[in-house]
């Protein structure tokens, strides 16, 4: 897998297919590994050149322990070195989770880049118990160990991604925890994110409120409504989610890229 150096921290990707560019950023606790296992890579790699990027603090990327590493403008910046080395000036985004949050942060940080942006599970806003409830129990459960993360997507997770979650640093994800407690909310970028933007969430997702609110403050935002689905199952049923990404990604002009 080949990787970057961002200001001394390692970042690992991954390359596949052939079009337009498309980064994929997974969530939380995961790596580049489940757009793979799910489906994603190879319903998408057909018709665009995939950038799977393992976020700081996970998959193969570098895992520091100090929580100011995980301030999100760190994970954009990773983004953009990663397209940089790749010669890409424009790429469509594409993040679940915390990786949905990190295009919240590249539309802050770098909009010219992307063309168009995907976020599953996915809100800007921050401080809202309601809206956004990790933090300290997240870090109580990461406290138990490995073997206890799996207890965070809420219901049952194939071996294989078991195995991978179980291989987390504990220290580096609950040093990401920390920081992202103190960090204020980007709703302030919604309005600027003139992009062609799809949000998607699924109704049994904690999310579902913040994601379905920011999308009426988007100007050309589109909100998918996933019935029945978990937060975790809004990536795992990537039969129900590819439909509306290759739908939408269809609508956007390749030549903005």
């Amino acid at each position: 897998m080949p990787s970057i150096n961002n200001h001394g921290v390692q970042i690992h990707y991954a390359l596949e297919g052939d079009g337009p560019p498309l980064v994929l950023q997974h969530g939380f606790c995961d790596s580049v590994a489940s757009w793979y296992e799910f489906g994603y890579v190879d319903a998408l790699k057909p018709d665009y050149r995939l950038i799977l990027v393992d976020a700081r603090g996970h998959g193969a990327s570098d895992k520091p322990h100090d929580p100011e590493a995980y301030d999100p403008h760190y994970n954009a910046a990773d983004i953009v070195a990663v397209l940089d080395a790749l010669a890409i000036p424009r790429a469509h985004f594409f993040g679940h989770s915390m990786g949905g949050r990190i295009g919240f942060a590249l539309a802050k940080a770098a909009p010219a880049r992307f063309s168009s942006l995907v976020i599953g599970s996915a809100h800007p806003y921050q401080g809202s118990p309601r809206l956004h409830p990790v933090g300290d129990p997240w870090i109580a459960t990461l406290r138990q160990g490995p073997q206890a993360i799996v207890t965070l997507f809420g219901g049952r997770v194939s071996s294989a991604l078991r195995a991978r979650l179980e291989t987390n640093d504990i220290e580096a994800l609950m040093a990401l925890l920390t920081k992202r407690q103190e960090l204020p909310s980007l709703e302030a970028v919604v309005p600027t994110m003139t992009m062609p933007c799809l949000l998607m969430a699924g109704e049994k997702d904690w999310n579902y409120p913040g994601v379905k609110q920011c999308v009426t403050q988007m100007p050309h935002g589109t909100f998918v409504s996933l019935p029945d689905l978990t937060h975790a199952e809004t990536f795992f049923r990537g039969d129900l989610v590819l439909p509306h990404v290759t739908k939408f990604l269809a609508t956007v002009t390749h030549s903005r890229v």
